[in-house]
């Protein structure tokens, strides 16, 4: 099967021949039609993992998926072969991705299936940014009224947190340069949009006392954490803990589960959740998307295989 692989570390990802995985009996072949690209595949592009995940070369990259079930494990009952899926790949090592024709999941855990009204262009584009601000909004919990800080608005992460957040009545302080990047964010729900080059200020100056609760997606953490009043909550996706602040503080993990894909399914398909495609990339230009995402994006670059 074709697939994006990088063959060793350093090397550029490039469009190749690899073996078609095999679906263990409690497993299902997915004929892959749309993924995405995410900071995790950065990570792993830049062996930034190791000691974490086993790399197992060639290590195709790409973590979201949406296609069609193509095989079906002898174990397998609640799918089939035709059913239409979507999900993230969630596997101990590194080797298998969704930047490829074909891959194998478990159904219990990390996939689930695609409603008719949604396509799999925000199919792909969904799994690990939405469960992970999905996770995030969840940790901290946000009531109506609140005002929470989003950092790191304009990406796929950042993008479902702000509608997620406003969706349970928070009003929320986005991160966004001037211009199309703070338009962005506030046709999404955000409140207010204040520049990353002057967010201690700006912040401040709409929430002098400190925003209640905030999510740590990018940008600087104890300057993120400075800005949350006493007692208030900070998820960080990014494995930063602040010391010496009274703030209750949530590490976060995207965890796939097919109850959560589900609901972020559904939440899309009766329009109360919106997928920010920002562009859509041929299979062959995976590279030129990667390159794309590390210049910085707003919303999600997704390719179509």
């Amino acid at each position: 099967m074709r697939a994006v692989a990088f063959s060793e570390f350093g090397a550029d990802p490039v469009l190749t021949e690899v073996p078609t995985p095999e679906p263990q009996p409690d497993e299902v072949l997915v004929r892959v039609q749309a993924s995405s690209v995410n900071g995790f595949d950065l990570g792993v592009l830049g062996g930034y993992l190791q000691g974490v995940y086993e790399y197992e070369f060639p290590v195709v990259l790409g973590k979201d998926f949406a296609g069609v079930v193509a095989g079906v494990g002898a174990e397998v009952t609640s799918l089939a072969v035709g059913d239409r899926v979507f999900g993230v790949v969630m596997r101990p090592t590194l080797g298998l991705g969704g930047f490829a024709e074909y891959v194998v999941a478990s159904p219990k855990y990390g996939l689930a299936r695609m409603p008719e009204q949604l396509d799999h262009a925000r199919a792909g584009a969904l799994g690990l940014a939405g469960t992970a601000a999905l996770n995030a909004v969840d940790a901290i919990a946000p009531k109506e009224g609140e005002i929470v800080l989003v950092s790191g608005a304009t990406g796929g992460v950042g993008a479902y947190a702000i509608q997620l957040a406003a969706a349970r009545g928070a009003l929320v302080i986005a991160t966004a340069q001037p211009g199309p990047p703070a338009a962005f964010v506030t046709g999404l729900g955000a409140t207010w949009a204040v520049d990353p080059a002057d967010l201690a200020a700006q912040v401040s100056g709409i929430a002098p006392k400190g925003v209640q609760a905030a999510l740590h997606l990018a940008g600087d953490g104890p300057t993120i954490a400075g800005l949350i009043a006493p007692g208030g909550r900070l998820a960080s996706t990014v494995h930063f803990t602040p010391d010496g602040l009274d703030l209750e503080t949530t590490i976060v993990m995207a965890d796939p589960s097919p109850e959560t894909l589900d609901r972020l399914a559904a939440d899309v398909t009766e329009r109360r959740l919106h997928v920010p495609l920002a562009h859509t990339y041929a299979f062959a230009q995976t590279g030129q998307a990667i390159v794309d995402f590390t210049r910085g994006t707003v919303g999600k670059l997704a390719v179509t295989i």
